[in-house]
């Protein structure tokens, strides 16, 4: 690098030599000849010409050999400014070129082990392929070794099923209905066991506090209950009265039935006539109207006409007194007046022999006192339960079951949903989806079902008795059946030799679920099934 920079300033340095004396050859005025010897000598005029000649291309010359100098300078810091970049240049090029180098010996040691790996992966593959085709041809022997041995099977199973036909006397199908039935016995069996050890655990908990919540609320309730029938009677002040209600051929009689639509039955019973009405209501309009006829003495058609618009009046009136007497023992003051209206009218109308709002207001409270033990609100469950029988008033004017009218009712006269929906899904009409609609079926099955509460006809009764023993005889291994306790409890006799202890509880469980499926009801009936085994002998 030193020989180059030493070279450059030597070209320079003769180019700045050439070009001075070039300038001074260009510049000088004209050469002063040799004076020849036989000349004459030079004159002061032109020694002094000469000087000032020779002064000026001096002075000239250094001038020029300055600029010479100067420029050989800048030449020379060009060209050291030069070689400065050039080195600088060069040694960021061979920095690159080294980069590029090491680039491209990582890549090909990259490129060397991937071809390595793909080798190495390429020899798997192809061992991986020869094992596989080896299994495969392993699989396909061991398939049809399978096939041989399963047609063996199949051979020798058709030549057992034809000796177990022949020893036994049943075809395929017998035997698989035998097989079934047995295996269906002993799955009832097993699960018997398991619903058994299920019932027991969940009794422990739920039924304890269910038991406490109902027995609380029942013995709570302390309301009397008196079986009313289609007939009332009113007492006489005497027989001869009987001869005025008759009327002379009979005209007051026939009057009284066709104004208030009530039947008379005068008979021999000293002191008394029976009042004959499937309406509860315009029965109690024909007692009152009957008995304000006695006691005025004044009996004739158009007396009689007086006498029931004032018995009428009187009784609705009654009833709007009972409806605001009712609210008044639940504790309800913003019900609609025309519900409360219509729970007076059901003071008059009886279910199976139970008073209706009698049966409302005992709903009432108990479901109030079961919300309190559940930490529910007491207020809410009394005005569900006390307005879930309200469609009965209405269920000769309107079409429907008294649960949905009631539910129309209620919505249509401002009540909340879930009022509406308890009193709609009291009867499972529709699908239950709250806790205070439970509870409402609870509380009127606890009322309509205790003892003494309700009467059926004596029909529907012995109708009921029989179907209970017949689903109870319809089992296998049953012997006897008795309805008991008028048909709320069934004890079935079994066979001890053919029902074992486990198949008592199956025969139990399955009467159980037929007879909810079946028959109506009011309260449960309970299902005994009576195993007994007896050994007798006799000592002579």
């Amino acid at each position: 690098m030193s020989n180059g920079i030493a070279l450059v300033l030597a070209i320079a340095l003769v180019a700045a030599l050439f070009a001075l004396v070039l300038v001074v050859l260009r510049r000088s005025p004209g050469r002063v000849p040799a004076r020849p010897a036989d000349a004459e000598p030079a004159s002061p005029q032109d020694d002094a010409q000469r000087q000032r000649a020779l002064a000026d291309a001096t002075s000239e010359a250094d001038q020029i050999r300055a600029r010479a100098e100067s420029a050989a300078g800048a030449i020379v810091s060009s060209a050291e400014a030069a070689a400065s970049q050039s080195a600088e240049a060069r040694r960021e090029v061979e920095s690159e070129i080294r980069a590029v180098k090491e680039e491209v010996r990582l890549l090909r040691s990259d490129l060397e082990r991937r071809e390595a790996r793909l080798a190495e992966r390429e020899q798997r593959i192809d061992e991986d392929a020869r094992k596989a085709d080896q299994r495969s041809d392993g699989l396909d022997e061991l398939q049809r070794g399978i096939s041989r041995e399963r047609a063996e099977l199949e051979r020798l199973g058709e030549e057992r099923r034809a000796v177990l036909e022949r020893a036994a006397s049943l075809t395929a199908d017998q035997a698989k209905a035998e097989l079934v039935a047995v295996i269906e016995n002993q799955a009832k069996r097993e699960a018997a066991l398991i619903v058994r050890d299920i019932e027991a655990s969940a009794q422990r908990d739920g039924q304890k506090r269910a038991r406490k919540i109902v027995t609380l609320a029942i013995q709570r309730v302390a309301s009397e209950q008196t079986s009313e029938s289609v007939v009332s009677v009113l007492h006489l002040p005497g027989d001869e009265m009987k001869g005025r209600i008759i009327g002379r051929e009979g005209r007051n009689i026939r009057a009284f039935e066709s104004v208030t639509g009530v039947n008379l039955i005068i008979d021999d019973t000293p002191e008394a006539v029976l009042l004959s009405c499937f309406d509860p209501v315009r029965r109690e309009v024909g007692r009152l109207t009957l008995e304000r006829l006695v006691l005025d003495g004044r009996i004739h058609p158009q007396r009689i006409e007086e006498a029931y618009d004032r018995s009428k009046a009187e009784i609705e009136q009654l009833c709007v007194r009972a409806g605001e007497d009712a609210m008044v023992d639940l504790g309800i003051t913003d019900l609609h007046p025309e519900l409360t209206n219509l729970l007076g009218r059901l003071r008059y109308r009886t279910s199976y022999g139970q008073n209706v709002l009698k049966h409302l207001l005992e709903s009432a409270h108990i479901a109030g006192m079961m919300a309190s033990e559940l930490g529910l609100d007491p207020a809410l469950m009394k005005r569900c339960t006390v307005l879930h029988d309200i469609g009965k008033a209405l269920t000769h004017e309107v079409e429907g079951s008294h649960a949905l009218i009631g539910a129309e009712i209620a919505r249509r006269y401002g009540e909340s949903e879930d009022v509406v929906h308890a009193i709609e899904a009291h009867h499972n009409e529709v699908e239950v989806r709250t806790v205070e609609a439970v509870l409402t079926q609870a509380a009127d099955a606890i009322s309509g079902g205790r003892p003494g509460a309700r009467r059926e006809s004596l029909e529907a009764y012995i109708k009921r008795l029989e179907r209970l023993e017949q689903i109870a005889l319809a089992q296998e291994g049953v012997e006897k059946v008795f309805a008991m306790q008028a048909g709320r409890e069934i004890r079935i006799m079994v066979k001890p030799e053919n029902v074992d202890d486990i198949q008592a509880q199956v025969i139990a469980r399955d009467v159980a679920k037929q007879v909810e499926e079946e028959l109506t009801y009011p309260g449960q009936i309970r299902v005994t099934v009576v195993r007994e085994s007896r050994a007798i002998e006799f000592a002579r």
